[in-house]
């Protein structure tokens, strides 16, 4: 989802005219404890895309709310956030921090431990607390201690498909309520239509780390998973995950190896597939498209046997020590958490915001249904993949095993290396 400069209120230009000011002024404070309160080093992963447009809307709102704050609003190009992560590393390690950066809530957090203040209170005030569902409030916290600001999240527990499709397969995507019902749904597309059942991508093995992170909730529900995250996962039900996912491979693209994911969700858009398992973004390229419209021509269903969780994905900023503009970098971290800057954010970006009170009115109807759900979930776990749920070294671990498992479907194999991930 890609806005026009003109709708944030800040242009790309602007913002990088305001990073020349504070590069020529050598951003000072820049690890020395902060003289400088009026200037903010932001860096992320959003070079382009709806992330570049989310990024500056945010920037946008914030400025004119404090026009005497200037950004060092620095994209970090090239692998995205594993480059992010390298440049912040060398930051710390030379003691000259940023102000804040994009990164994961939760576990993720870990791998620059002390690194952090602790911002309870004068940003995780009353009413930040008040308005913060637990799942997205316990994420912002390390060890207890409140360190950073979701300012988004995306859903994965998502099953998106192509009404067309269903409707010449003769499928119902409401009544399924268990994997099961999914990979026989798959088989009735197959033998009903020329579509593809499930486009999964297979050439990296983030999605279906994904795919079995969901159906591991639904195979072990809440408990169950809660159970695998804190290292005392029933290896049954990973078995089972597992050879769920196993049992759609059958369906995937016979491409899969060497598709994208953003060829994937193509052939859902383009008719030629009838499902695919994704985050909430994939949703984003189907909203720029004017005959592939939310309730018409695509649809989205929780995973089945996973209703009642919103399995949370988020983008946070966090407060580091020794920052080079504490006052200002507090205020946008509270602007970060308010319900303005997160409609702003979100409108641009395809997520929704963490508080629950925010006026959702300007986001469109598929990111309404998705906010409406994530306020009415029982349970808001952490995603595996993506870093919430689980220390990093464990997510190396487990994704290890994935790439395995894509070479071997080795079911049993697999599950032991997953509940070893933890030792």
């Amino acid at each position: 989802m890609t806005g026009e400069d003109g709708d944030s209120g800040l242009s790309r230009r602007r913002v990088l005219q305001s990073a020349g000011v504070a590069a020529a002024a050598g951003l000072a404070g820049c690890g020395g404890g902060g003289s400088d309160t009026h200037s903010i080093e932001l860096r992320h992963a959003w070079s382009s895309g709806d992330g570049s447009a989310a990024i500056e809307a945010l920037i946008g709102g914030f400025q004119e709310a404090h026009p005497d704050v200037e950004f060092a609003e620095e994209p970090v190009n090239g692998a995205a956030r594993s480059n992010l992560d390298q440049v912040v590393q060398n930051r710390l390690q030379s003691s000259n921090p940023p102000s804040t950066f994009q990164t994961w809530p939760g576990k993720t957090l870990e791998k620059f431990g002390d690194a952090y203040a602790d911002i309870e209170g004068d940003v995780w005030d009353d009413d930040m607390k008040s308005n913060y569902l637990e799942g997205p409030q316990t994420q912002a916290q390390l060890d207890g201690t409140y360190v950073t600001v979701p300012l988004n999240i995306h859903r994965i527990n998502n099953l998106f498909y192509n009404q067309n499709v269903l409707d010449d397969a003769g499928v119902d995507p409401s009544s399924m309520s268990s994997p099961s019902d999914v990979a026989d749904a798959c088989a009735t597309v197959a033998e009903e239509t020329d579509a593809v059942p499930f486009a999964q991508q297979t050439s990296g093995a983030w999605s279906t780390v994904q795919l079995w992170e969901t159906i591991l909730l639904a195979e072990g529900g809440i408990s169950g998973y809660e159970e695998f995250i804190t290292g005392e996962g029933d290896q049954a039900q990973v078995e089972a995950a597992l050879q769920s996912v196993a049992d759609l491979s059958e369906y995937y693209p016979s491409d899969a190896s060497s598709l994208s994911f953003t060829e994937a969700n193509t052939m859902v858009m383009d008719g030629n597939a009838a499902f695919i398992h994704q985050g909430d973004w994939a949703a984003g390229a189907y909203s720029g498209t004017d005959d592939f419209n939310y309730g018409e021509q695509w649809g989205q269903v929780t995973y089945p046997g996973t209703e009642g969780s919103y399995l949370l994905n988020m983008d946070s900023f966090p407060y580091l020590a020794n920052n080079p503009s504490p006052e200002a970098t507090r205020t946008f971290l509270s602007y970060c958490g308010s319900a303005e800057g997160q409609v702003l954010f979100n409108a641009e970006k395809g997520s929704i915001p963490p508080r629950s009170d925010a006026d959702v009115s300007q986001l469109n109807t598929f990111q309404q249904d998705q906010f409406e759900d994530f306020n009415s979930a029982d349970s808001q776990p952490p995603s595996i993949q993506h870093g919430l749920a689980v220390a990093p070294a464990i997510g190396t671990n487990i994704g290890s095993a994935f790439s395995g498992f894509l070479e071997s479907q080795d079911v049993s194999g697999t599950a032991e290396a997953l509940i070893n991930a933890f030792n």
